[in-house]
């Protein structure tokens, strides 16, 4: 069942006059060798070793050795991808450190990491529900030959009578002209011969159709860890990417991030909700820079700040506190 936590790992500050909002990315956001540069501190190496024995995956090895191919993999590349932005966060915030910001949000499976950033989730659990949920997520890629194409451009509502014909779906509303569709591999191949005026069909190094009805199989033992969960109400402003709306309950944010998987992320109406807050900053943690991009388009005007390596910590750090 869940519980609550009786204390939070870190402590949080709302800006008054400064709304900065930290994001963490989903999955694809990952590249060949991207935590170099963090193992080459001890402290980091260290964190990466922890998450790597709590998980039962080198990471360590996948985040500096491994190809595309390998890292591309579920099951290896939705830990990666977390372990990353946990990285970022004990970089931007140490053990009982304060980190002022003013709210947060997760694209995917970076909703996980966001809830961490929340402290909605300790560490260990939400390493806990990403190896479910990664686990889950490959198997059920497994059982059809599915995938994913960004669209960008054309006109919406054409798309969408689109891909009702060819049995497609729209897995992220990303905003800025941008939605990612997912289905079976010879109904995107025949969308990306004959698309929609105007617009351009990108494959993606994904391995399935996420955020669709073909997750379903990964439902019900994301929902039986998900009930194992001791989850505690959010200690900032955590916006999902469900609808863009704020959640105050634990327990509400724990359950949307089951539903997720075959749910489509509405990444436009999550930045909708942040340009309505009166975003005044973004800092995406590490792999920084999918989110940041999007941003340019759907917050126009909101300095950002992506965090890839080490050396990008100070640029955050500036931002969070002002200077």
């Amino acid at each position: 069942m869940f519980g609550t936590h009786t204390t939070a790992r870190r402590f949080y500050c709302w800006q008054t006059r400064r709304v900065i909002v930290v994001v963490a990315p989903g999955q694809g956001s990952q590249s060949p060798g991207f935590l170099d540069p963090w193992i080459a501190e001890p402290r980091f190496k260290e964190h990466l070793q922890r998450i790597s024995d709590s998980v039962g995956i080198d990471l360590l090895k996948h985040g500096t050795k491994s190809d595309a191919d390998t890292i591309r993999d579920t099951a290896i590349a939705q830990p990666l991808i977390v372990a990353a932005g946990l990285l970022a966060l004990e970089g931007l915030a140490p053990e009982e450190g304060k980190l002022n910001v003013g709210g947060v949000a997760g694209h995917s499976v970076g909703e996980i990491t966001a809830s961490v950033v929340a402290a909605i989730l300790s560490e260990e659990e939400a390493l806990r529900f990403v190896k479910q949920r990664s686990q889950g997520m490959a198997d059920a890629a497994k059982l059809v030959k599915t995938g994913m194409s960004a669209v960008i451009g054309g006109d919406e509502d054409a798309l969408l009578e689109l891909l009702t014909k060819l049995d497609l779906e729209a897995a992220n509303f990303n905003g800025g002209g941008q939605i990612v569709v997912a289905g079976e591999l010879a109904a995107l191949a025949k969308l990306a011969e004959n698309p929609v005026a105007g617009s351009r069909v990108i494959p993606l190094q994904v391995a399935g159709a996420f955020h669709t009805k073909y997750m379903q199989p990964s439902v019900d033992a994301l929902h039986e860890v998900a009930a194992s969960i001791w989850a505690s109400d959010p200690a900032l402003p955590i916006w999902t990417n469900r609808d863009g709306s704020l959640v105050e309950s634990g327990t509400t944010f724990v359950d949307l991030m089951v539903s997720q998987v075959t749910s489509p992320v509405r990444w436009d109406l999550t930045m909708g909700s942040l340009a309505q807050a009166g975003v005044t900053g973004l800092i995406e943690l590490a792999p920084g820079g999918a989110l940041t991009g999007l941003a340019k388009r759907g917050l126009k005007g909101v300095p950002t700040v992506a965090i890839k390596t080490p050396d990008d910590l100070a640029a955050a750090y500036d931002m969070m506190n002002g200077k």
